[in-house]
This record gives structure tokens, C-alpha cells and sequence, in this order.
């Protein structure tokens, strides 16, 4: 039985409590490893370790910053396969997925903003014959960051590779039901030349270790990414602290599939949209809109495909599908195929748990799911589930298929298959989503902003979005 620890101040450590948390593997449902049940007494001391270690931190400067970051990619990169290992065990999902996607894409953040930092631009006014004007960023100090279970290293490493970057030190949560990749990056910091107190990682439950966070009069800045109803509780405390937010929440996400689309392609991309980690990435099209004229069509070889997918062992390469990420997250998924059927769906697959042989008879698997027969306004097609779930809804033309795709709380993102080009422009332009894949899904370069509109959050991620939230701006102006 594998005991993580904290990280705090350069040192591994317990939770101050002597409590711990037991860690479930999704693919078999048994124990692996217990976390520290931390509570405000480690943020405590997480935070005045950060506090000391900033101005040193900062005073590396750009280049400093960027050689400790780099390297600690280059160690990520070397161990990889570990990562990958933990990643699949920890969360469920396929191995060869952790391969080929999470692990890389960690490795990817680190030396992006590495070398973004080192080419932030200032920017400078010029007054004729008055004053010039120059914009001066300076990091926040100490920040927080919060980050959720679905892509546990790729969307932890989103935030503090940034936060870092910029100059800031960290008090980080990773998530309590798949804290093993951060833990081993913890590992990691020491050999990689960081200096003891600048990342402080701190594990636990987001009553007792997350709302810690965000109270603490300390830490100034929060980026959280998670559910919609935590992120309303978050900003609830910390808008009238008068905190910096950066909240990535929920989607429910359209594909708007025109008949004149490369029906092959969007087939492929679609199934992939729908299924990729067990539909559990905030970014998955969980409501699939099609024209009328080819509805049938679509139906009939979509759910082909999806019945061909196979839900199995995460560690065999020929399993398209791993498992849900815990017990309570299969019940709610099932829950909510059980509510449409309700509200007058049918389902056309899936639809059931999966039971496997042993040793994965007790792990929480899902068969990939295809409903029809409901309309926008039902809970089904309202609410995220964030699991093997789509639901399928037939238009009539454009207008409709935009009505019907804004019609949730949610504005994430979005996919429009056409291959219309004035088409094509209009509907990104109506729809409220704040991504927009055009003929294509999961295409993303670092540079970009990423974040949605709505419920779906508040403020953007990536590129200098990320490094501007992370900094305070301050005008100098100077007479000429």
C-alpha cells in the first residue's frame, strides 16, 4: 500500500491531521494507495513556505525560470512511461491513451510556457511631445490552483506550468480521486533544480483542502477548473475578497453535422468526439445535431461504430474504452441513461454497466451510449453528464441547428461539420461556445485562448491569457 505525501516547502510530508484517504483503481475497484487528508493547517504552512520562496523565485528572472522549467519536462519526458502507467491506474483510462496524450501534453505545457515567458511581450504608448507609457507585469505572489480528475496531470500541469512561469509560487490541489501523477511529479522538483517552497502541492478534499485555498487571504488568485456548482462556490468566497478568478467549469457540448459535410471523416472524428476517456473530458460532444436529410443515415452507421468500440482492460492496447473514474461517477452516469429513458429516449446501445472477468469484475465500466427521441429541454440534453453519453437530435436548417445548439446553460465548445466555407463562418460566429472546431475536433495550439461563455466559466487559459492572468499590470507613465 503506496502512501503519497504532500509536498511542502521542498519536503515530503503527511497531513498535519495523521488522517488519510484511500485511492481507488477504476479498473478494479480495489485500493491501490492512500493520499493525505489535508486540511487548512498544511495550506497554512504551504502558503508561508511560498511566501518566503517568492522574491527569490522572481529574482531568477525570465531565463532562470524558464531552464528549471524545461527541465523538469525533460524529467517528466525521461519517465514517461511511469507517468503513463500511473496516469491509466489512477484514472481509468486506457494506457496507450495516458501514452499518447495526457503524459506528452504535460510534458508540452512545461515547455511551452517555459519558453513563452521568455517572449511576453510589454507594451508601450507614445504620447507626441508628452509622456511615453509602458506596461510593467509583475507576478501576483503566491496563487492557487485547483484541478480536477478527468485529465489529471495534462490539465494540473496546465496551471502551474504558467503560474510558475510567470513568477508566481504555488499552492496547488490536485484531485483527490487521482492524485498519483501530481505526487510523482513531486518527486521530480528537487532533481529538476526547484527551489523549496515555489510549488507546493497539497492533497485532499475540496470541502477541507480546496476551500482552504480559496479563503485563505494569502493566496490572491485562483484558477480552478472543475464543476460548474463548485466554481459558483468558489466565486461566492473569493469575489468579495476581491481574488483574481480564472474558472474552467462544465460543458454540454453541440456537433452540428450538415448534409454536405465528408460524411467519412466526420463519422470517424464524431465517434472519437464522443467516446475519447469515457466521454470524460470537458470538451467531448455530448449532444450531436443533424440535418434531417441524412439523419437516418448517420444514425444507423454512428451507432455501428460505436458498438464495434471495445470497453476493456485498460492496460490492453486493443481497448478502445477504459473505466469511469469511481463507483459514485458510474451510479451518476447510470442515473442519468436511467432519466432518459424517463423522459422518452430510446436507447439504440449501450445503456448498461459492464461487467468484465476477473480481475476487473468489481471496476466501474461503462458501455458507450446512444440516445434518441428526446428534445432540447429535457434534463438529459440540459445537464452534464460527462461520461460515454451522446444523445442524437435531427434539424431542419442552419437557423435551427444554432438555436439548438445554444439552447443550454453551457458555452464551451462547439464542432460544425460543412463543407460550406461562408456556412461555416457564420455558424462559429452565432454559436456561444467559446472553442470552435470547424470540420475537425481537439486541434489545439497553446497559443490560444481556451475557456467558454455562460456557465461554462470565466476568463481564458493558454498562451498569454494565462501568463497576463497571472501577473498584475501596471502602467508607468514618464514625462518627456
Amino acid at each position: 500500500m503506496e502512501r503519497l505525501q504532500n509536498l511542502i516547502d521542498g519536503t515530503l510530508r503527511p497531513a498535519q491531521s495523521g488522517r488519510w484517504l484511500d485511492v481507488h483503481a477504476p479498473a478494479t475497484g480495489e485500493v491501490f494507495a492512500q493520499l493525505p487528508d489535508s486540511d487548512e493547517h498544511d495550506v497554512e504552512l504551504a502558503v508561508q513556505a511560498a511566501k518566503r520562496a517568492a522574491p527569490g523565485w522572481n529574482a531568477l528572472g525570465r531565463e532562470g525560470r524558464s531552464k528549471v522549467l524545461l527541465k523538469l519536462s525533460e524529467l517528466i519526458e525521461r519517465d514517461l512511461d511511469e507517468f503513463a502507467r500511473a496516469e491509466s491506474r489512477d484514472n481509468g483510462k486506457p494506457l496507450s491513451l495516458a501514452r499518447k496524450v495526457d503524459i506528452p501534453r504535460a510534458v508540452a505545457n512545461f515547455r511551452f510556457f517555459a519558453t513563452a515567458i521568455l517572449h511576453f511581450p510589454s507594451e508601450a504608448h507614445l504620447m507626441d511631445d508628452v509622456a511615453v507609457n509602458w506596461t510593467d507585469r509583475q507576478p501576483i505572489g503566491v496563487v492557487g490552483c485547483i484541478s480536477p480528475w478527468n485529465l489529471p496531470l495534462y490539465l494540473f500541469t496546465w496551471k502551474i506550468a504558467p503560474a510558475l512561469a510567470a513568477g508566481n509560487c504555488v499552492v496547488a490541489k490536485p484531485s483527490e480521486v487521482t492524485p498519483l501523477t501530481a505526487y510523482r511529479m513531486s518527486l521530480l522538483c528537487e532533481e529538476a533544480g526547484m527551489p523549496p517552497g515555489v510549488l507546493n502541492i497539497i492533497h485532499g478534499l475540496g470541502p477541507k483542502v480546496g476551500a482552504a485555498i480559496t479563503a485563505h487571504s494569502g493566496i490572491p488568485a485562483i484558477s480552478f477548473t472543475g464543476g460548474t456548482r463548485t466554481g459558483a462556490e468558489i466565486a461566492r468566497v473569493a469575489a468579495p475578497m476581491f481574488k483574481k478568478l480564472s474558472l474552467e467549469l462544465g460543458g454540454k457540448n453541440p456537433v452540428l453535422v450538415f448534409a454536405d459535410c465528408d460524411f467519412e471523416e466526420m463519422l470517424a472524428t464524431t465517434v472519437r468526439s464522443s467516446f475519447t476517456n469515457q466521454g470524460q473530458i470537458c470538451l467531448c460532444g455530448s449532444r450531436i445535431l443533424i440535418h434531417r436529410s441524412i439523419y437516418d443515415r448517420f444514425k444507423e452507421a454512428f451507432v455501428e461504430r460505436v458498438k464495434a468500440l471495445r470497453v476493456g482492460d485498460p492496460d490492453d492496447p486493443a481497448s478502445d474504452l477504459g473505466a469511469v473514474v469511481s463507483k459514485d461517477h458510474m451510479e451518476k452516469v447510470l442515473a442519468y441513461i436511467a432519466l432518459a429513458k424517463e423522459e422518452g429516449g430510446r436507447v439504440l446501445c449501450g445503456g448498461e454497466r459492464v461487467v468484465l472477468e476477473a480481475p476487473l469484475k468489481d471496476g466501474w465500466y461503462i458501455a458507450p451510449t446512444v440516445i434518441e427521441g428526446l428534445d432540447g429541454r429535457c434534463r438529459t440534453n440540459q445537464e452534464e453528464i460527462f461520461g460515454p453519453v451522446v444523445t442524437l437530435q435531427p434539424f431542419d436548417d442552419e437557423e435551427q441547428a444554432v438555436a439548438m445548439a445554444n439552447h443550454t446553460p453551457y458555452g464551451l465548445a462547439a464542432v460544425v461539420w460543412t463543407r460550406d466555407l461562408k456556412r461555416s463562418h457564420r455558424v462559429a460566429r452565432a454559436l456561444q461556445a467559446g472553442i470552435v472546431w470547424v470540420n475537425c475536433w481537439m486541434i489545439r495550439d497553446l497559443r490560444t485562448p481556451f475557456g467558454g461563455m455562460k456557465q461554462s466559466g470565466v476568463g481564458r487559459e493558454g498562451g498569454v491569457d494565462a501568463l497576463r492572468f497571472f501577473t498584475e499590470a501596471k502602467n508607468v507613465c514618464i514625462k518627456l
